[in-house]
């Protein structure tokens, strides 16, 4: 198997144009040419902020996770804490402020658990995603856009809740099955 990583573009953009604009995202169409040569058309939404989730986890392996009803899925969703943070901020600076406003937890040792582009086929948006260990419970600063549950439970059981479908967001899964891996080869110390 040959995972080596093409370094050529086979789109060719004809045109741009922006055809929509607010403080969070920006959607463009392209008119292209697509790698057969054939003419289409390709719709790119840009995301001002970068995606930032956070799995906390204390010594006894339990960690936190948030519900909130989710506006453009029209469905609760339980995550890990997330949410977005400017580029100028830089990824470790918005999840140590998207924790403490979710769930009121600040952490004393931040390792990174990855990089992933959540939906890659049709925006940019670029999300890190972090591991909080050493935490110390405070008061939460909810956004107003936010009505949240936070609920504590042992990590396992929120692995299995991401196996199970009940956990279904891209960040949330790939957070808690990287940890899940990552603690069975003894790569992390909590």
């Amino acid at each position: 198997m040959n995972l080596e990583k093409p370094t050529k573009n086979p789109w060719k953009t004809l045109s741009t144009e922006q055809v929509y604009d607010n403080q969070w995202i920006s959607v463009r169409e392209d008119k292209v040419l697509n790698p057969s040569g054939g003419d289409g058309i390709y719709g790119v939404v840009h995301f001002k902020n970068l995606a930032i989730g956070i799995l906390p986890v204390d010594k006894e392996h339990h960690t936190w996770l948030v519900g909130q009803y989710r506006y453009a899925l029209e469905e609760y969703s339980w995550e890990i804490p997330m949410g977005g943070s400017p580029h100028q901020d830089g990824p470790l600076e918005g999840a140590k402020r998207e924790l403490k406003e979710e769930t009121g937890l600040t952490a004393q040792t931040w390792n990174t658990l990855m990089k992933v582009h959540p939906s890659n086929s049709v925006t940019d948006e670029t999300g890190f995603i972090y591991l909080a260990t050493d935490l110390t419970l405070g008061d939460t600063q909810h956004e107003d856009t936010e009505e949240l549950i936070i609920k504590r439970l042992p990590v396992e059981e929120a692995i299995k809740m991401a196996m199970t479908d009940e956990i279904t967001d891209c960040m949330s899964v790939a957070a808690l099955l990287r940890f899940g891996i990552g603690m069975q080869k003894g790569e992390f110390v909590v």
